[in-house]
């Protein structure tokens, strides 16, 4: 355990957003996903998606250098339709001072998320519980 991180935190996760670079991604994923798609599979099973977020979005900055840093998979059928697990994972974002995630079709998600640098497969059972993050930069006087 360390002082002042969420206990979702793996260490290999925590290795994982540590050694991202400016504009790597990382894939949180639902139960349902091929998460062993991916380079580095992760496996966070006793988080749902808002709280395996939240714990990754308490330690990692989130791009402002792109117009959609943030997206999560378009419902199959329905592209308008906003799941509940979405609107969660979208005020979990908004806490961050971040704009609400982008959908992309499915496959375009899947092909997004399989070059991830990471794909963290999470305990969330609801479908459409995905979502991928572009890592950002820390200004020098935000560093301690």
């Amino acid at each position: 355990m360390l002082i002042g991180l969420d206990p979702l935190l793996t260490p290999d996760l925590l290795h994982a957003l540590a050694a991202m670079g400016h504009g790597d991604r990382i894939a949180l994923v639902d139960a349902n996903y091929p998460a062993t798609r991916g380079r580095r599979s992760i496996a966070l099973p006793g988080a749902d998606a808002p709280h395996a977020l939240r714990a990754v979005l308490s330690v990692l900055p989130i791009d402002s250098f792109i117009p959609d840093p943030v997206l999560v998979m378009q419902v199959v059928g329905s592209p308008q339709e906003v799941p509940d697990v979405v609107v969660e994972m979208n005020a979990v974002l908004g806490e961050y001072g971040n704009a609400p995630a982008v959908a992309l079709e499915r496959h375009a998600f899947y092909a997004a998320a399989e070059a991830a640098y990471a794909i963290v497969a999470t305990g969330e059972r609801r479908f459409y519980g995905n979502i991928i993050l572009t890592k950002g930069v820390i200004p020098p006087e935000d560093m301690q």
